[in-house]
């Protein structure tokens, strides 16, 4: 197997579970170049180092909004287990190859590139709500002055007058 490098690759391989973002066991033994079995048991091994805020297993719901199969023959027959940012980091402790090493760095890397992403998002949506806030109060200002500008240019007509036109009732 090759190692994942590209971190596109990652990225595609991270989803948000309860508010969460995760990467499945069996995506991170691909890019271990393990199998998801070995990997588990490498955690189980080690459970205390993976508190719930590091690791945790997904439910039947979850697994089927990820379409992980759950195949009575053969396949997965419990839910996968799912690994935060801290989780992922953690695991470069217990899997102990050059491999997971390179890897574990890439996955890192790609979580920072992330939550850049989200802060830059977010610093964008503040400046937007700024920039429209002052527009709008800009046009207020603009719309007024063009109210008092008409005006003022409006001829003033005596209220009796005499109306010109076909209907003429007066």
């Amino acid at each position: 197997m090759k190692i994942a490098k590209d971190t596109l690759q990652i990225e595609n391989m991270i989803y948000v579970i309860r508010g969460q973002r995760v990467m499945i066991d069996s995506d991170l033994a691909k890019l271990y170049c393990v199998e998801t079995r070995a990997l588990n048991q490498a955690v189980k091994r080690n459970l205390d180092h993976f508190p719930e805020d590091f690791m945790f297993q997904l439910n039947s719901e979850e697994m089927e909004y990820l379409r992980i199969g759950t195949d009575s023959h053969g396949g997965q027959r419990k839910g996968s287990m799912v690994f935060t940012e801290n989780g992922v980091a953690m695991l470069s402790s217990v899997l102990k190859s050059k491999t997971a090493l390179h890897v574990n760095i890439s996955i890192m890397r790609t979580f920072t590139k992330l939550r850049s992403f989200l802060a830059m998002e977010s610093s964008l949506h503040l400046r937007m709500g700024n920039l429209e806030e002052n527009t709008t109060k800009l046009f207020k200002i603009v719309f007024e002055r063009l109210d008092q500008i008409d005006e003022e240019i409006t001829p003033k007509l005596p209220p009796n007058r005499k109306r010109i036109g076909l209907n003429n009732k007066t």
